[in-house]
């Protein structure tokens, strides 16, 4: 078993933490996902699991690793948050 660790950006609401389980937990070989809210921190659990697929995978659902964000990831979170809140 593996976890990687990661610092990720625009993690706002419960919208968020839900989102990115559930599509982590999609990832082939992910089998448990925690997300911090508060410090913006993805402990992600598996088998022959690849750091990089994970980070890619937050980037695109628009969840960044820190140092990595922009305009696209702002948006997309932005409307996870917005759809959750109705």
């Amino acid at each position: 078993m593996v976890t990687h660790q990661i610092h990720s950006l625009n993690i706002k609401c419960d919208g968020c933490v839900n989102t990115i389980q559930t599509e982590l937990k999609k990832v082939n070989g992910v089998s448990g996902v925690i997300v911090s809210k508060t410090d913006g921190i993805v402990n992600v659990s598996g088998v022959a699991i690849d750091r990089e697929q994970i980070v890619s995978k937050l980037h695109d659902i628009g969840y960044p690793e820190i140092g990595h964000n922009d305009f696209m990831s702002k948006a997309k979170s932005f409307i996870t948050c917005t759809i959750d809140k109705f």
